[in-house]
């Protein structure tokens, strides 16, 4: 069936579009856009590729109603739920904006995206779930710190209570001792905040960084899917590691231990920046 004159001229003017787009003629850009959302409004690309260029302008509202109007039209539209996202986090709005990026990395990992835009999601997912953490760690280091000093107050109270009974001598050991065990408990308590190394088996052993879409081959070896079918597509159709032959269709979702990376990122945020 031959397109309409209309998506036919809709076509042209997004292609004049993406044109000012590469040009950084913004302005120019979205009025190509939006003559033919005009011509066509139930398209969602012409949304998606608006909403970028008023982002480009940090006019972040209209970024948010371009984004929603494409999900509308495509809830699985992978470009309109990463907009949305950065949209959303741009408003502070951290719980939603996660979540759409989430729904756009789920979306781009089921999709023929290249790795770039399904590492570029990532990547601000990483960042948003940092900012997360941080604030979520800050407020409760400020509780501990408060619990903690408000414990060593109490234990000074009852040493001095000690003192005026006589037992000086008994009083200290026993308080240096009950301030030692404080400590232990609260360091304890602080360890899920405190950065370290993240465990080698939550780690590709090619890009040396935590898994995001882990896959197991044959061999019982486990890579990030981008980096082993990069290996496959560039350097040769075999196992890295057993040299073993290998091809992409072999390729199987490591669905325990993406579970096991999303529990560790769960009670350890500061290893999105890891």
């Amino acid at each position: 069936m031959a397109p309409s004159p209309a998506s036919s001229t809709a076509e042209k003017l997004k292609k004049d579009g993406n044109t000012y787009f590469k040009k950084e003629r913004f302005a120019a850009a979205i009025d190509a856009y939006t003559e033919a959302i005009t011509l066509c409004p139930n398209v969602p690309v012409y949304f998606t590729n608006r909403a970028l260029c008023h982002l480009k302008r940090n006019d972040w509202t209209k970024v948010e109603e371009d984004s929603r109007r494409a999900i509308q039209l495509d809830h699985n539209s992978v470009k309109g739920n990463y907009i949305l996202g950065l949209a959303l986090l741009q408003k502070q709005e951290y719980g939603e904006g996660v979540k759409a990026l989430e729904r756009a990395l789920d979306l781009g990992r089921g999709a023929s995206l290249n790795d770039y835009m399904v590492e570029e999601i990532w990547q601000e997912l990483s960042k948003a779930k940092y900012m997360e953490w941080e604030e979520t760690s800050s407020k409760r280091s400020w509780e501990l710190q408060n619990l903690k000093e408000a414990c060593e107050t109490a234990l000074k109270e009852k040493h001095d209570s000690c003192q005026m009974e006589g037992f000086l001598d008994e009083a200290a050991t026993t308080q240096k001792k009950q301030l030692e065990a404080l400590g232990r408990v609260f360091e304890k308590a602080a360890e899920a905040d405190t950065p370290s190394e993240v465990p080698d088996y939550l780690c590709c052993k090619i890009m040396l960084d935590i898994f995001r879409d882990p896959v197991i081959t044959p061999s019982g070896a486990t890579y990030e899917r981008s980096v082993i079918l990069h290996h496959l597509e560039k350097v040769g159709k075999f196992d890295p590691i057993t040299r073993e032959p290998l091809d992409q269709s072999e390729l199987i979702s490591n669905f325990a231990i993406k579970e096991a990376v999303q529990a560790y990122l769960q009670e350890h945020g500061w290893a999105y920046r890891a």
